[in-house]
């Protein structure tokens, strides 16, 4: 029997409250009436509304500035009528996130000097989501972009060699880190096959970033400066501070990532049928949009062929109806090339290419088929060849890269059969792809078909 003083002693514990007390039916019920909350706000017509809101905002700044309008694709691009688009930029956040700044080289978006030469200048436009002020793109990766642009293109201009980026945005510290890798992003893009004396014709002073919110005061009257090209920044969509979705149905960067919502709609259609999608109900217009997509398909978007230069023979674009070619190749799903090999005209090689990343993987051992192909060519001591894709030109890039690698030499000449003196590298490889990417910058060829160009080359 325990003694008074042996028994252990209670403790003492504060009287239970109901506000204690975890019930999981409850718990979960709340977690879901959360999420039917944000599923109901981010409708895609709360999406349409918000963009063509945060649109009207672009246009106060391209007329603020008087400066035209580039829109930053994809994301970019919903919010700038194309009427008023003066060109395309493809800055990705991604070169911005914190410990990976980067300069890309396949992205090296030089079509932007002769649209700011131009204009004294430009407006990029793009926005974010979650409560961000600002993308990474405008903030971190555009800025890096004019950092090496200046130094590489004015290279005694040291006022014009110091990173800018926005305080409120970028710390100090991640300022510092960026600054010290800035010159071998320079270096990188000078070992690039280009000529920056010639690149230096098509722009007249170096770059200035300037950031612009739709919390921003709009100027009355915008001069410019005498010393620099100016960059606005401009982030379409108003900062919600609970996240992507506010109680009156605005939604913060709705365009971003648009496969996941738009059910096919893009920019071009959204602006193209803007009232009468503005004007329908949430239950017409999944409908609306599929009558409008399907509508669409008939009208296939043609491109007139590019030529990738220094090259005279390979093009990249959609076939044209002459018989300028001596070659075709196209990319394509299996069963979908109609045309005969040995019907008269071009010569032809159809490489069975699905979509998507699905196609980029296939696109390896595709081709392997190109070389039997080339030797057919030999009659024609400069064969002018066509690459073709029926999805995107993301395949006839990577076909092109490999062609440029592997049958083209250092000044652009054709060489007819593999040359033992192209040292097949990672960085050969951006060497020419630096020459599509020049030719035509809105190739954007995706990592996927990248990574199969090189495991071909290299493999």
């Amino acid at each position: 029997m325990l003694t008074q003083e042996s028994a252990p002693k209670e403790e003492r514990r504060e009287p239970l409250r109901t506000t204690d007390l975890i019930f999981p039916s409850v718990s979960s019920q709340s977690s879901k009436v959360w999420s039917s909350i944000k599923r109901s706000a981010l409708t895609v017509g709360n999406r349409l509304r918000s963009i063509e809101k945060d649109s009207i905002s672009v246009i106060s700044v391209k007329d603020a500035y008087n400066l035209p309008l580039v829109a930053n694709e994809r994301c970019g691009s919903w919010y700038v009528p194309p009427e008023s688009k003066a060109g395309s930029a493809y800055f990705k956040s991604t070169d911005g996130h914190a410990g990976e700044w980067s300069f890309s080289l396949r992205r090296l978006n030089l079509q932007m000097l002769d649209i700011i030469e131009q204009h004294q200048g430009c407006v990029i436009v793009d926005s974010t989501r979650r409560g961000k002020s600002m993308p990474d793109a405008l903030s971190k990766t555009v800025p890096i972009w004019c950092t090496v642009i200046n130094r590489a293109l004015f290279p005694d201009d040291a006022t014009a060699h110091s990173l800018v980026t926005p305080p409120s945005v970028v710390s100090a510290s991640e300022h510092a880190q960026i600054t010290q890798r800035v010159e071998d992003f320079v270096a990188g893009f000078l070992s690039l096959p280009l000529d920056p004396a010639a690149m230096r014709m098509r722009i007249s002073k170096p770059l200035k970033p300037l950031w612009v919110t739709p919390d921003s005061e709009l100027p009355s009257l915008w001069r410019g400066h005498d010393h620099f090209h100016t960059i606005v920044l401009c982030t379409a969509s108003c900062c919600s501070p609970g996240g992507e979705a506010s109680d009156n149905g605005y939604v913060q960067g709705a365009a971003d990532d648009s496969e996941s919502w738009a059910c096919g709609l893009t920019p071009i259609l959204f602006w193209q049928s803007l009232h009468d999608l503005l004007n329908a109900s949430e239950d017409d217009l999944p409908g609306m949009i599929r009558g409008i997509v399907q509508a669409s398909h008939g009208r296939r978007d043609e491109r007139a062929p590019v030529l990738v230069k220094p090259t005279s023979n390979i093009f990249i674009g959609s076939e044209t109806n002459d018989n300028k070619w001596e070659a075709v190749i196209t990319c394509s799903p299996p069963n979908t090339e109609t045309a005969s090999p040995n019907a008269a005209g071009p010569k032809r090689l159809h490489l069975e290419i699905g979509p998507g990343k699905i196609g980029s993987r296939q696109l390896r051992h595709e081709l392997s088929k190109i070389s039997a192909f080339v030797e057919t060519l030999q009659t024609s001591q400069r064969p002018r060849i066509l690459l073709t894709s029926t999805e995107s030109n993301d395949h006839a890039t990577g076909v092109a890269l490999a062609l440029l690698c592997l049958y083209i030499g250092q000044s652009g000449c054709w060489l007819g059969q593999r040359s033992a003196g192209n040292a097949v590298n990672k960085l050969f490889i951006k060497q020419r792809l630096s020459w599509i990417m020049a030719s035509m910058p809105d190739a954007s060829p995706s990592r996927a078909t990248l990574q199969s160009v090189n495991a071909f080359l290299m493999g």
